[in-house]
């Protein structure tokens, strides 16, 4: 899918959506407003299954680049996955009288137990005047859906769609995790594309 708008970079979704699910806004808006003291209801809100997908170096917007729409730690796409350096994810936005909304602000924090990385929002995913009507935005199979960096400059773009298609799943996340849960660092390329659990 081509993504891009008046200069945004965007990431590219490897697989579409075929049902229109609004994310799970309701979760997030309450996550802001239950008491400090309420600990494991917090916990639980934060705590969520994604559909994951990955993109690369080989389709992102533009082909054959890192660039990103909305950098905080970086410029370009990248991380390794810790929390120091955490991987840039894209997630879906909505563009309404020109202006771009993003599903999870800039520099969001998230831990996949199933990647064992940490990621942070930097990138968009989703084309046109309006990919709030695309599948980035809309979620899939009821789930929001993130798009994460897997890199793959040093492979072939073959090896680096096989990765991407390898991660790809519904599975557990994290928002704003601690900062002492398990990491195999790495680019996700580069480290093998391994998934635990």
């Amino acid at each position: 899918m081509k993504k891009s708008r008046k200069g945004w970079a965007a990431a590219s979704c490897v697989f579409l959506a075929t049902s229109v699910v609004t994310p799970d806004a309701q979760a997030q808006e309450r996550l802001l407003t239950v008491a400090a003291t309420d600990v494991e209801e917090v916990d639980a809100l934060r705590r969520f299954n994604v559909y994951l997908t990955g993109y690369t170096y080989w389709d992102n917007t533009p082909p054959g680049s890192a660039e990103i729409a909305r950098p905080v730690l970086r410029n370009k796409a990248g991380g390794t996955g810790t929390w120091q350096s955490p991987i840039t994810i894209a997630v879906g936005h909505r563009i309404e009288n020109g202006r771009q909304t993003l599903d999870y602000p800039a520099g969001t924090r998230f831990y996949l137990p199933r990647l064992q990385k940490y990621a942070i929002v930097e990138d968009v995913c989703g084309d046109g005047a309006t990919p709030q009507n695309g599948p980035c935005h809309s979620g899939y199979n009821g789930h929001p859906w993130l798009d994460i960096w897997i890199g793959g400059k040093g492979v072939s773009a073959a090896e680096a769609d096989e990765c991407a298609r390898r991660i790809t799943a519904v599975q557990p996340i994290i928002l704003d995790p601690p900062r002492n849960l398990p990491v195999q660092k790495g680019e996700i390329v580069g480290s093998g594309c391994k998934v635990y659990g």
